[in-house]
């Protein structure tokens, strides 16, 4: 039996009605003449889901708070349970979709199974079917366990020979068994005793707001006290667009990704008539991978850890505006402690998937930094990629909200496109697909600089009267 962290155990205790804490991400398949369907779906998932022996196993508390909770495997365990259907209503638009992605995320797993859902999408324009990922923060973390989505996505067509074993849950031990066991563990390790010690007095500390818990977080229109229900928003977009602005301008693909969310988060603000002056800001959490000792390690080679950004939504040029992300994060690159984005796209599998679940991990557990938003970028293949022999077409992260946090924003590239997921507070951001069109044309601003041509004038600047 192994135990949760007291990170693992923290995102467990912190589980709400309001704040769900699962990671989850949206992919749609190419169209094919035979569609990926509920049964041969089961039978792929049945096939690999011995690669993640977690996804069968629930949390145990531990009597009298002794020790974190422990992974015991769910004696009951039904895959129908957690592999489930839904269809969109025709004619099966993207706003249907992400109508439903809205309600899906937003809805909290079963803490009594294991901590996974996959929902399978009929319904789509053109025939095509989406599958949307969904797993608890304690479940993912990178190193132990990585998300399905990487096991399950091929690199070729024809998919691999896998062995499997017929499965058969060990005996959950009895409740005397498992302080018997905790005891004499936290006696071998007293170390690991002390940090449980700190993660039940950090537990008591974060009911009492006035002595623990998240710090301060600033007030506006990305902060709010968080609803029960979510909206979600997707942009794609080439990225061979965004490499000819780093070509031109210098930086980082990254560089050019987080200026065009902050042009688009400036184009937002505006169009709800919100302050901004030259001097607005707003402070960014954007996990990065390194290869440095702090950070959280992941089974992949290197270490997630998060950086704080203050993204220059006041600056209204455009270039201006990747000059400044971009000198921001130069301490980051020279450090030496950077991991290159063509490393991470070429990680064998879909990695993607669990470095976004990383960087989630990561930005919640350095809340007390009072970020206002958080937005994880992760390179991926640009090669096609393969479920069940179909194409994967796009992908989409979805990154959880928590504190007063009003939006989050994860990237992924992959083949050749850069695809953006926004998950917004319901009731706080109706309007989520304005800022996902806002990103989408501050990307356009950045790119007509390289074509030496302007066809509007940077938001919040007006063009000047002709004589």
């Amino acid at each position: 039996m192994q135990r949760l962290s007291p990170l693992d155990a923290m995102f467990l205790q912190q589980d709400s009605p309001t704040v769900p804490r699962q990671v989850a991400s949206l992919a749609i398949l190419e169209a094919v003449d035979n569609p990926l369907d509920y049964d041969r779906l089961i039978q792929v998932i049945n096939e690999r889901i011995d690669l993640v022996p977690r996804y069968r196993q629930v949390p145990r508390s531990v009597p009298g708070a002794l020790g974190t909770p422990l992974w015991v495997d769910d004696e009951q365990f039904d895959i129908s349970l957690h592999v489930r259907r839904s269809a969109l209503p025709r004619p099966g638009t993207v706003e249907a979709l992400h109508e439903l992605v809205g309600r899906l995320i937003a809805r909290r797993l079963d803490l009594d199974r294991p901590l996974w859902e996959l929902y399978l999408i009929e319904g789509l324009t053109g025939g095509q079917v989406a599958l949307l990922f969904k797993a608890h923060q304690a479940l993912v973390d990178g190193s132990e366990t990585v998300d399905l989505a990487q096991v399950l996505l091929e690199e070729a067509a024809h998919e691999r020979d896998i062995p499997h074993e017929e499965w058969n849950a060990r005996t959950e031990p009895r409740a005397t068994g498992l302080v018997a066991e905790t005891l004499s563990r936290n006696f071998r390790r007293p170390g690991e005793a002390l940090r449980i010690t700190e993660h039940n007095l950090g537990r008591l500390a974060r009911k009492l707001p006035l002595i623990g818990g998240e710090g301060q977080t600033p007030q506006g229109a990305l902060s709010t006290d968080l609803s029960r229900h979510r909206r979600f928003a997707t942009l794609a977009a080439d990225l061979e667009d965004f490499r000819r602005v780093r070509h031109e301008h210098g930086g980082t693909v990254n560089d050019v990704i987080l200026a065009a969310i902050t042009g688009g988060i400036r184009g937002w603000m505006l169009t709800r008539a919100e302050p901004v002056t030259a001097k607005t800001s707003l402070r960014a959490m954007v996990p990065m991978s390194v290869v440095a000792e702090d950070g959280l390690p992941t089974s992949l080679g290197s270490k997630v850890r998060g950086h704080l950004l203050t993204l220059p939504v006041g600056e209204s040029n455009p270039v201006v505006r990747l000059h400044q992300v971009s000198y921001a994060l130069k301490d980051h690159r020279e450090t030496g402690s950077a991991v290159a984005a063509s490393k991470l796209a070429a990680l064998p599998g879909f990695a993607t998937s669990t470095f976004h679940a990383v960087g989630a991990r990561v930005a919640d557990s350095e809340t007390g930094r009072g970020h206002q938003i958080v937005i994880t970028n992760v390179p991926g293949p640009q090669d096609p990629l393969y479920l069940a022999g179909e194409a994967l077409a796009e992908v989409y992260p979805c990154i959880p909200l928590s504190g007063r946090r009003a939006v989050s924003i994860g990237v992924t590239s992959y083949h050749h496109k850069v695809f953006f997921g926004i998950v917004a507070d319901r009731d706080a951001v109706p309007d989520v697909d304005v800022l996902a069109q806002c990103i989408e044309e501050a990307l356009a601003e950045l790119v007509e600089t390289v074509e030496g041509r302007r066809t509007r004038a940077p938001r919040g600047r007006q063009r000047p009267a002709g004589r």
